[in-house]
């Protein structure tokens, strides 16, 4: 069976994985049906297409994971993204956070620094119509031609909040990002107030793969 299918099973699997995911206090409704919209197996290595709906992280090549449904939920959800936003994401890897945000109605300006995750997904996110714009570069310098953003989002731990994402920022919009350089990462929103200005925010701890530089 093509991983492009989406049978009854499936969406019969991601009702109950949405159900758990409310159980276990993610209250947004619209982050909850942008996922419940997306057949998670199809961005997932055929080894692991039978756990698809359980709430857990797999890998995906390169030493990369696709992320937990409720990690995925909760950082869409600190996002307040509105349809319209422009979104820059660090970290494709899968595509699947990708594809939430756009079912969210962002423009996702996308950045990729794993050369085989990011030929792949470049391939497979249009075959499901969706269509960010694809980088592949350097996830702690941003994309400086194409800011402001109105909500960045970090998809990995970083040992620090870096600086070029803040800058580019636009004011009143809103960073999400793990930090922490161990195996457990602080989840952190900062809303830019002014252009020097920030306001911080902790929401707990969570376990991501770690930020890649080019120099790695």
């Amino acid at each position: 069976m093509s991983q492009l299918q989406d049978t009854f099973k499936h969406k019969g699997l991601r009702r109950q994985l949405i159900q758990s995911l409310r159980e276990k206090g993610i209250e947004n409704e619209r982050v909850l049906a942008a996922m419940d919209d997306l057949p998670r197996h199809s961005f997932m290595d055929n080894a692991f297409l039978q756990f698809a709906y359980e709430d857990k992280a797999f890998p995906i090549g390169a030493g990369q994971t696709i992320s937990q449904p409720y990690t995925v939920a909760f950082q869409s959800t600190l996002l307040e993204v509105e349809k319209g936003h422009k979104v820059l994401e660090i970290g494709t890897g899968s595509g699947y956070q990708t594809a939430v945000l756009m079912n969210l109605g962002a423009k996702v300006y996308t950045v990729e620094r794993q050369r085989p995750l990011y030929d792949t997904v470049r391939v497979m996110l249009p075959k499901l119509n969706f269509r960010p714009k694809f980088f592949y570069g350097d996830g702690y310098k941003g994309l400086p031609p194409f800011a402001p953003f109105d909500r960045v989002l970090v998809t990995a731990g970083a040992p620090f909040i870096p600086e070029a994402l803040k800058e580019q920022l636009k004011v009143g919009g809103l960073l999400v990002i793990p930090v922490g350089d161990g195996d457990v990462q602080r989840m952190y929103r900062l809303r830019k107030i002014s252009e020097t200005e920030f306001e911080e925010q902790e929401y707990g701890d969570f376990k991501f793969v770690p930020l890649l530089t080019n120099r790695e």
